[in-house]
C-alpha cells in the first residue's frame, strides 16, 4: 500500500509538516505541526493549523496519530493545539526524556511531559491500514527518530534534500559519528523508497521541495553521498557547525515542545511566558 502524503511549508521557518493517509474518509496521521509564533510581538497563531485542518475536512480524514520527528528548535510545535481541535495522540521517540533532563532546570519542565506516547525503537504500530515503524535517528539530538509508514520515510532533521545536505550537530548531546550512521542506516533502504523531509532552506533560484527518494540521496546529497565517508563527514559538519548561530526561537521552542506542544502556564495574572537565560555561562556553554 502506497500512502498519500500532502505537505505543508511554513516559509518563516523553512519548515514542512506533512499529512500521510491510506484514502478518503481513513486515518490519518500529522507528523510536525507547527503553531505560528511572531517574537517581536509575543503573539502566537493557527494559521498552519488551520491549513491542515482545512485539508483534512476535505477529504473527511480522522487524525489517530500527531507525530513528532524530535524537540524541533527552529519553530513551536502544534500538536498539543491540533489535538485539541481535532483529537489524536501525540507521540515521539522515547528519548526525550533525556532531552528534557537537559533543559528542565532552566526552563521549570517539572510535571507530565505532555505526550501520549514514546515510541521504542524499532517499535511498529498502525495509522489505519498503513504499517509504520520507528527508525532511531541519533546524531542532531539523541532523541531524533524517523517515521517509516509503507513506502515513504519522514526522516525530521536528519537529512535534507540533497543540495542542502544534512543536519547540524551542535545541540546538546549531538553527535556528527551517530547522524553518519545514522544516515547510512537510512540509505540502505530500497532506492525507491520516498524520503520527505521537515525543512528545506532553498538555494537561490529553487522553489522549496520536501520529497527525494533514498536513492537520490545516495547519488547527490552533498555531504553524506555515497563515497563520503564517515571521517569525511564528521571533519565538514565539526568544520559547518562552528559557524553557524543558534536558532532564533531555541528558547521558545523548548519551552512549548518539550510540553508536547503546550504553551507555559499562565500566571497569577493569567500571563503566559517564556524565559530568557541572562547571562547563565554554564548553560550558554551547553550550546556553544
Amino acid at each position: 500500500m502506497f500512502p498519500h502524503v500532502e505537505s505543508f511549508y511554513d516559509p518563516s521557518t523553512g519548515t514542512v509538516s506533512h499529512v500521510v493517509y491510506a484514502g478518503y474518509g481513513s486515518p490519518c496521521a500529522v507528523i510536525d505541526p507547527v503553531l505560528d509564533f511572531d517574537a517581536a510581538s509575543g503573539l502566537t497563531s493557527t494559521h498552519s493549523i488551520e491549513h491542515l485542518i482545512g485539508f483534512m475536512e476535505e477529504r473527511c480524514l480522522e487524525v489517530q496519530w500527531i507525530l513528532e520527528t524530535h524537540a524541533h528548535a527552529d519553530h513551536l510545535s502544534g500538536a498539543s493545539e491540533l489535538k485539541r481541535r481535532v483529537g489524536g495522540k501525540i507521540g515521539i521517540g522515547h528519548r526525550i526524556v533525556d532531552i528534557r533532563s537537559m533543559f528542565s532546570a532552566t526552563f521549570d519542565l517539572a510535571g507530565e511531559h505532555g505526550f501520549d506516547h514514546l515510541f521504542a525503537p524499532d517499535e511498529v504500530f498502525s495509522i489505519g491500514a498503513l504499517r509504520a515503524q520507528v527508525l532511531a535517528t541519533p546524531g542532531h539530538t539523541p532523541a531524533d527518530v524517523a517515521f517509516m509508514i509503507e513506502d515513504s520515510l519522514f526522516v525530521g532533521d536528519t537529512l535534507f534534500m540533497p543540495d542542502v545536505g544534512t543536519a547540524r550537530c551542535d545541540f546538546p548531546g549531538g553527535n556528527a559519528r551517530l547522524l553518519y550512521a545514522s544516515i547510512r542506516r537510512l540509505l540502505t533502504l530500497p532506492k525507491s523508497m520516498r524520503v520527505f523531509v521537515c525543512h528545506d532552506y532553498p538555494p537561490r533560484g529553487r522553489e522549496a521541495r520536501f520529497c527525494s527518494t533514498v536513492g537520490e540521496q545516495r547519488k547527490f546529497n552533498i555531504h553524506v553521498r555515497d563515497g563520503i565517508s564517515e571521517s569525511d563527514f564528521v571533519e565538514m559538519r565539526t568544520t559547518r557547525d562552528s559557524t553557524l548561530k543558534m536558532p532564533a526561537l531555541l528558547f521558545p521552542a523548548m519551552q512549548v515542545n518539550l510540553r508536547g506542544g503546550r504553551l507555559p502556564a499562565p500566571d497569577e495574572k493569567g500571563r503566559r511566558q517564556f524565559r530568557t537565560p541572562i547571562d547563565d555561562v554554564r548553560f550558554a556553554q551547553k550550546l556553544l
